[in-house]
């Protein structure tokens, strides 16, 4: 996987070898994910419940980080996204599974753009 930088998200990537649309703001996305916190634990996952999160892109209807994160992507592309607190849930957090001032890991993968 190639590391790569969007906005301020830090991200390994793998590409499927064809792409012929990208994410963009306004898409209506389904994304598969897995998010840790730096240390391994485990606070959510898509894949445990089998159904991927829908979300318009750039609406922040989601953390700034994936709004970042998942736009250029193309279907069947798997991105782990390293977001700083200020791109996820602040010095708050989101208690009790993320702590305040938590750098968040997301596993994603894109499975649908409308």
């Amino acid at each position: 996987m190639q590391l790569i930088t969007y906005g301020n998200c830090h991200a390994a990537q793998h590409k499927p070898k064809e792409c012929t649309r990208k994410a963009q703001p306004g898409d209506t996305v389904h994304v598969h994910y897995t998010g840790k916190l730096v240390d391994g634990t485990k606070f959510d996952s898509s894949l445990d419940r089998g159904d991927p999160i829908v979300f318009e892109l750039g609406k922040e209807r989601v953390i700034k980080g994936w709004d970042q994160g998942i736009s250029g992507m193309c279907v069947g592309e798997k991105r782990k996204l390293k977001i700083p607190p200020h791109l996820g849930y602040g010095e708050s957090g989101a208690p009790p599974t993320i702590p305040g001032g938590a750098t968040l890991i997301f596993d994603t993968e894109l499975v649908k753009i409308q």
